[in-house]
Parts: structure tokens; sequence; C-alpha cells
């Protein structure tokens, strides 16, 4: 009691400051996976941007570091969908969607996929598959979701909600029936940067509607 005071004292809305905290990790995220993910690639031997997902990074000894990458990454969605969920009007089923595709993040770092071309299917592969879909199709279904939110507050990313959720869903979806080819490694990666972006922009857009931690600046 005697802390809210003193904050309310001090003109400082504390719940609207850790809200908007929250909603940076979902900016942050993004970028800070795929340039993990890129350096590790770069310096991976036998990397081809060409044919290989960065998924295929968790094989190997050095498997671990993109483990890590998704781990992070994952659980900075996952903070970023609470900080969702925190932002006035913004739709709850949306804001647990994304938690679920950070979660499916999470776990897709403690199921390695099968190699390409090997010819099996390993249990630990099926679920790698599994996690990712239902990971990717949780993100696309919070950006249609999300589409109302936007188009409540006139905002651009109306459209843009509309068209990430096609983009997601579809890329990832005939990325990975033509996954052994160039076109559906390139397809996959259109639908984990669509994504990300989506993410990105999104956080922004809600951090701007929660208001000013400082009550003199509302």
């Amino acid at each position: 009691m005697m802390t809210t005071t003193a904050a309310a004292d001090s003109g400082l809305d504390r719940a609207a400051a850790v809200t908007r905290s929250m909603l940076g990790w979902g900016v942050v995220a993004g970028p800070f996976y795929l340039v993990v993910g890129l350096v590790l690639a770069a310096t991976r031997p036998g990397f081809d941007f060409g044919r290989d997902a960065l998924s295929i990074l968790l094989l190997g000894d050095l498997g671990w570091l993109q483990g890590l990458n998704l781990v992070l990454s994952g659980l900075m969605t996952i903070v970023a969908a609470i900080g969702l969920a925190r932002t006035p009007k913004w739709p709850r089923v949306a804001a647990v969607l994304v938690g679920i595709y950070g979660l499916g993040l999470v776990l897709t770092a403690f199921a390695a996929p099968d190699r390409p071309g090997s010819g099996t299917g390993t249990v630990a592969g099926l679920l790698h598959l599994a996690f990712g879909g239902i990971g990717f199709l949780a993100l696309g279904i919070s950006a249609f979701i999300a589409v109302s939110w936007f188009r409540s507050r006139h905002s651009r990313g109306t459209v843009w909600s509309l068209c990430a959720g096609i983009i997601i869903i579809g890329a990832f979806i005939a990325g990975g029936a033509l996954s052994s080819s160039t076109i559906g490694v390139l397809l996959l990666w259109i639908a984990v940067v669509a994504g990300w972006a989506w993410l990105a922009y999104t956080c922004l857009a809600a951090y701007r509607a929660v208001p000013h931690p400082l009550y003199s600046r509302r």
C-alpha cells in the first residue's frame, strides 16, 4: 500500500511502465533471433542458406547455441504476450496465441529436427514439426484477430495485420510442403521474417496505446 501510494505521489503509473517494458521485448525478440541465427549459420561449416532452414542449426555439437537462441527468443515473446494482454482493449485470445508461439519456440529447442534427406522420422523430428506448426498457426491467427484492434484505432496496421496473417500461415504451410527445395526454404524464411516483423510492429503499436507512465505526460 505504501509503495502504491508513493508511486501515485510521484506521478508514476507503475503498471503502465511494466506493460511498456514487456512490450519492448516483442520488438527485440525478432532481431535477436535473426541476428544470432544468421551469425551461427554463417559460421557453421556446410550450412547452405539456399537449402537449410535455421532449425538445422540444432543438429551437431554446437546445436545448443541455436537451442539457447530459441529459448531466449521464445521467453522474450512470452513476456511480450503478457504485455499485449495488459494493453487496453487488446484481444486476450490474440495475446494467448502469441504466448503459444513463444512457447513453441522454447519447446522446439528441445526437439531437434531430422537431418535433411535422412529418410527417417524420429520422435524428436516429429515433435519439432508439431511445435513449429502449432506456433506459426497460432501467430498467424493472432494476426487475424488483431485486425479488429487495429481497425478500432483507425490504424494502417489493419491491412498489415491481415496480410501478415496470410503470409505467416501460407508461407509456412507451403514452405513445409516444399522444404526439400530452395523455394520451400525461401518460403519458410518469409514466414519467419513476416512473423517477427508483425510482432515488432504490433508491440510498437500497443506500446503507444498504453498510457504514458508519467501522469504529467498524459
